[in-house]
């Protein structure tokens, strides 16, 4: 495997068993395909008996903090990659959305923490899914995975999320993956970006200063697989462009990519009435993160600057 997680065909020494948490979302079924391509088998946990992504196959589970038939999947597997979680932009954070945000990350993980303990050979990795709100917002401050937590709703989320997947060491390798803005055109936020430059009333969201710290979503799968590879890397790993852009570079990049005007503001007023605290939390503020740790094991970034990704996403058919 080269160091951007490109790969020829696996040997046979090189394949293994891949459980994946959350298999089915707009992440996990790219990482589904990606590594059965390699050659590896792969088997999704879901909660619910749907078809299994390309390459995969299912196993129904309950992830509600304790262990059940399910868990037979990791004994003896290679890698655990955990994806499950609500999402945090589905709708409004009442109070009851925001205990179901943080209750079915920090279940799920305490699920696959008391599987793995249970297995008679361990997962040689567990790589847990967090994400770059665990900083806070930032300004304008570069932050790395040596930066400490926020203390808002998402950086709360992120560190009961991390404490749990902490509690598989020392049995099982871990590495926490610190997940920002993932750009792809076929799911993510970008679809819900792209209407508004279309009507040519696209521009930059509040001031525009904060940052987003952005990824192209082949990066981000073989940020993946480095974590699966390399048994030097362990803790925290910013998955992130090592160049993050305000978000007023953000909205050019992306007017120049679809060939349409990034002039018109969305005001920071009329978000915070349409979307409450999500607003200031997933639009209006920002890190300012790069990816030390993935750049320090020797990763070659795909995409390192924004302008190249949007218009590779967007010539897309």
């Amino acid at each position: 495997m080269l160091p951007d997680g490109r790969s020829g065909r696996p040997t046979a020494n090189q394949t293994m068993k891949i459980i994946i948490a959350g298999g089915t979302g707009f992440l996990g079924r790219a990482l589904c395909a990606g590594l059965a391509a390699d050659g590896h088998e792969v088997v999704v946990l879901s909660r619910s008996a749907h078809a299994a992504p390309a390459g995969a196959t299912l196993v129904q589970w309950t992830p509600d903090g304790s262990v059940g038939s399910w868990a037979a999947a990791l004994d003896g597997a290679g890698a655990v990659i955990n994806l499950a979680g609500e999402s945090i932009a589905a709708r409004r954070w009442t109070a009851g959305q925001r205990a179901r945000i943080r209750e079915s990350r920090v279940l799920a993980t305490r699920s696959l923490v008391l599987a793995i303990g249970h297995a008679a050979k361990p997962p040689a990795v567990l790589i847990s899914g967090s994400a770059v709100g665990y900083y806070g917002p930032c300004g304008d401050e570069p932050v790395t995975e040596d930066s400490g937590p926020g203390h808002d709703f998402l950086a709360e989320v992120c560190q009961a999320w991390e404490a749990e997947a902490r509690k598989v060491a020392p049995r099982t390798r871990l590495v926490l993956v610190r997940t920002g803005l993932v750009l792809e055109r076929n799911g993510g936020a970008l679809p819900q970006m792209l209407l508004p430059f279309r009507l040519f009333a696209g521009g930059p969201v509040g001031s525009g200063r904060q940052y987003w710290p952005w990824i192209h979503r082949d990066d981000w799968l073989g940020l993946v697989r480095l974590a699966i590879d390399r048994e030097d890397l362990n803790g925290p790993m910013n998955a992130t462009s090592p160049h993050p852009v305000t978000n007023a570079a953000f909205s050019q990049a992306l007017g120049r990519a679809l060939h349409r005007p990034s002039w018109l503001p969305a005001p920071a007023f009329a978000l915070r009435i349409a979307l409450g605290e999500m607003a200031d939390a997933l639009l209006l503020s920002g890190q300012r993160a790069v990816p030390s740790r993935a750049t320090k094991a020797g990763y070659r970034f795909r995409f390192e600057e924004l302008q190249p990704a949007l218009d590779t996403i967007l010539k897309q058919r």
